[in-house]
Parts: structure tokens; sequence; C-alpha cells
């Protein structure tokens, strides 16, 4: 196996966030073929209302800091989130973010595997 000449980077989660977000900052911070992972900020945002994410891929999301409510359809209660707590969404589970920490920064890792398309 021939090795690689280029270096690997390193980064850093918590770095390189606005002080304000109008909206979700989602960045891909790593990808291969049908893997993405990224970084999603949140500052208070939420799902609006009647929208429900039902996704073609499985999605596993991490709370990396702040807090999170979500609301999966065939759930009889909302799944609070508090750092540390990690999640695995299948293709097809019907969910929405109800509310995120509008003290803190939200930051979240999710890993996105399978489906056609990821994004």
């Amino acid at each position: 196996m021939e090795k690689s000449s280029k270096t690997p980077e390193t980064h850093n989660l918590f770095n390189d966030i606005p002080g304000t977000l109008q909206e979700e900052l989602m960045q891909t911070v790593a990808e291969s073929g049908r893997v993405r992972i990224e970084r999603i900020v949140s500052d208070g945002q939420a799902t609006p209302p009647g929208q429900w994410y039902d996704q073609g891929w499985d999605e596993w999301v991490l709370l990396v800091s702040g807090g999170a409510t979500l609301r999966f359809e065939e759930a009889a209660s909302p799944v609070i989130l508090k750092p540390g707590d990690h999640v695995m969404i299948p293709a097809g589970c019907r969910h929405r973010v109800d509310a995120t920490d509008s003290g803190q920064k939200t930051i979240w890792l999710a890993v996105h595997v399978g489906g056609k398309n990821v994004d």
C-alpha cells in the first residue's frame, strides 16, 4: 500500500462560530462514499411549525453542547437532549427539532449514512 504524502489537518468543533446566528450553521467536516459528518450550530432555532424531516438515510446525532428537544412523529413525548446524549434516527423516521438552547450555542455532530443522496 502506498503512503499518502498529505498530512492530516486538525480542526476544532468549537472554533469559528459566529457570535449571532440568524439561521442554523451547517458545515460538512468530513465525507467519504455514502457517509457525511457535519457540525450543526443552533442558537435558539427550531424546525418551523408543521414541518417534519423525513430523510432517505440514517442520521446519528450527538449533542456536544447546549440543549435541544427533538420530537418524533410516532413517539408520545419529546426527547430532551443534554450534552453527551446521542440518538440514531433511522431513514424514514419523521422528526423535528422543537427547541434549541437560546442562552448558549447548541453544537451537534451529525453523521449521515446511506441513501442515494446524503445532502
